[in-house]
């Protein structure tokens, strides 16, 4: 796909799956950029973990976008939160400045360093931000808002750096 405007990754973020906050719940939502080459399979990130496959990670939700834009509407709605300080609130894999939802469709297909990736889904997210954020209608926020980032499988895998 060819962008009439520039697209700039500000981070690439990987996270292990440890306890999360309610009983026998798992969660690798605390993402952290990471340095330097990173390794993308068909699975993911290498190092990223999520703490509940049946409804994260896999074949069609290998990555997690958010882009960054999107921390400063939700300042704005929010007030100050140190959750939007940086990058990695959402959960996300990648965070971007220049591509949002109304400027990316299903399909499309984005290369990151010699990987392809393609747009598989908008994201759903869940109560793991409601706990994230200490915001108990978080999740249903995101949604409604439209801001929710989208996911990607991985068509070949390879090396990015952000």
């Amino acid at each position: 796909m060819s962008l009439a405007h520039s697209v700039r990754v500000d981070a690439l973020l990987t996270g292990k799956a440890v306890p999360y906050t309610r009983p026998d719940s798992r969660s690798g939502i605390d993402k952290h950029p990471r340095a330097g080459l990173i390794r993308i399979t068909e699975l993911g990130l290498s190092g990223d973990e999520q703490g509940d496959l049946r409804v994260h990670g896999g074949i069609d939700k290998a990555v997690h976008h958010y882009p960054f834009e999107h921390y400063a509407s939700w300042r704005d709605e929010m007030g100050a939160h140190p959750m939007l300080e940086a990058p990695g609130a959402f959960g996300e894999n990648i965070s971007t400045q220049g591509l949002t939802e109304a400027t990316v469709c299903l399909g499309d297909r984005f290369e990151l360093g010699d990987v392809l990736l393609e747009v598989s889904q908008g994201r759903q997210p869940c109560w793991k931000l409601n706990d994230r954020f200490g915001v108990p209608d978080m999740a249903r926020r995101v949604q409604d808002s439209g801001r929710s980032g989208w996911y990607y499988r991985v068509l070949h895998a390879g090396h990015a750096q952000a």
